[in-house]
């Protein structure tokens, strides 16, 4: 893969950006849009896109020097960082959480001690939806044994839910938007109502933080311009979207409904665009000891940084 960074023709810096999943997935609208739209390019950057393994492959990738920057949920530095993997985030994409309870209606589930004895997909074991799922049975008094967590992958997530082998699942918006797509109603509620988890994140290394602050700067620029555009007109976004994504064509209003659902409940919430909410981070970190998901806590300075999101221009 290989860091590079390059001047791709006069003015311009060749970067590589990495994905923890295809670039094709909903939740990457607004790097997308900043892409296609020329943001990165009017910042002088070339940015290629680059999917890896997941997000904790991200900031591995990114601690190990293999890219300039990559993304991953808010909370990643938190995991990784017990590895002394030295990667922090540089600009939070939304104020509520990623991942949403999606039931089926036939379900019933109303509350979180209704999900006792359902069986509930999630992305994989060693994924932020997963440990959503704890805190949400958490709040019922109930553990991983009182219900059937099931780490069904990208696919599996979403269709064992809508072939009826799972009463619902814990994950991205769109998980949901292809359930209601088959024709079967669902109910949706933000885990961010109880667990503090996080929105999507770009992260960056101390050493690409260090060594090329202003690299940082020019991507937090152009992605949080896209960001801010989505946020506040996800119609138009949808439809623009939609142009650069010929896989979505034809499904215009399955997109506008993901990104309208994005818009209101993980987009939003931000004083500052782009900014982390120390409490929010400390709070998360606190569940990730309590359930022994992390053995030591971290400095929060170590965690993330504000200072790009300031000097966005905003």
């Amino acid at each position: 893969m290989g860091l590079g960074t390059s001047n791709a023709s006069a003015g311009t810096t060749e970067m590589t950006y990495l994905l923890p999943a295809p670039a094709g997935v909903i939740a990457f609208a607004p790097l997308m849009l900043a892409q296609n739209k020329g943001y990165y390019e009017d910042e002088g950057l070339k940015v290629n896109f680059v999917t890896v393994k997941g997000g904790a492959d991200v900031g591995k990738q990114l601690g190990a020097g293999n890219a300039e920057l990559g993304g991953a949920l808010g909370d990643t530095p938190i995991i990784l960082r017990q590895n002394d993997i030295p990667v922090k985030g540089v600009a939070l994409l939304g104020g509520g959480a990623l991942h949403q309870m999606m039931m089926r209606k036939d379900a019933n589930v109303n509350a979180p001690a209704d999900l006792k004895d359902k069986s509930i997909t999630v992305m994989s074991y060693q994924d932020t939806s997963f440990y959503a799922t704890l805190a949400v049975l958490a709040q019922a008094g109930l553990t991983r044994a009182d219900a059937d967590i099931q780490a069904a992958g990208p696919v599996g997530i979403w269709q064992l839910v809508a072939s009826g082998k799972a009463q619902g699942m814990i994950g991205a918006p769109e998980n949901g938007a292809m359930v209601e797509a088959e024709g079967i109603p669902m109910t949706w509620q933000s885990t961010g109502d109880y667990f503090p988890g996080m929105a999507q994140a770009v992260l960056a290394s101390e050493e690409m933080i260090a060594k090329n602050p202003a690299l940082v700067q020019k991507f937090v620029n152009a992605t949080l311009k896209a960001f801010k555009e989505v946020r506040d007109n996800p119609a138009q976004a949808a439809k623009e979207y939609v142009s650069f994504m010929p896989s979505y064509k034809g499904r215009e209003a399955f997109v506008e409904k993901v990104l309208t659902y994005y818009a209101n409940n993980v987009y939003a919430d931000q004083e500052t665009v782009g900014r982390f909410d120390p409490q929010r981070v400390s709070s998360l970190q606190d569940f990730y000891l309590d359930q022994e998901i992390i053995r030591n806590r971290i400095d929060l300075n170590n965690l993330f940084t504000n200072e790009f999101v300031q000097n966005a221009g905003q």
